[in-house]
């Protein structure tokens, strides 16, 4: 595992394209990004989801899972552009976006194949209602370090 997170830290900082260890992301590196989407919940790695997806979700902030997330213009472009070139279709081959169908546009990396199959199979389903918890949105109630890209629950 070590091993894994080092190359992939590397092929981040270097700028290549990244092999993902599955429960290894890069963390946000965008300060606007982390900060604005940080300011409600963790800022979420953009390898989760297909370019079109964060295009979507930044398209309708005014109705962000039911919040108005709005923030002006030149925000909205510059994160908008930091999410799409980062996204997980784009030169990051990993599992999360497996079973994806490309005319589908998720917009919850909750509602992914991959997501569903590993937490369903390990969790119990009254999980999600625990106080603690609260949604499955909420990646570090279980993956301490989700914030800094590390997803593994061994």
């Amino acid at each position: 595992m070590r091993f894994s997170f080092i190359a992939v830290s590397l092929g981040v900082l270097f700028g290549a394209s990244a092999q993902a260890d599955d429960d290894v992301y890069p963390v946000v590196s965008d300060p606007l990004t982390a900060s604005a989407c940080g300011e409600c919940h963790m800022a979420f790695q953009p390898q989760m989801l297909p370019a079109r997806s964060w295009k979507a979700i930044m398209q309708g902030l005014d109705n962000h899972f039911g919040e108005d997330a709005t923030v002006d213009t030149m925000a909205v472009s510059k994160i908008e552009s930091y999410l799409v070139a980062n996204a997980g279709d784009v030169g990051w081959d990993n599992e999360i976006l497996r079973g994806v169908s490309s005319s589908s546009t998720p917009l919850r990396i909750s509602e992914l194949p991959k997501w569903i199959d590993e937490h369903d199979e390990e969790l119990p389903a009254n999980v999600w209602s625990r106080a603690d918890v609260g949604s499955k949105a909420n990646c570090r109630a279980c993956h301490r370090a989700a914030d800094k890209g590390y997803y593994d629950d061994d």
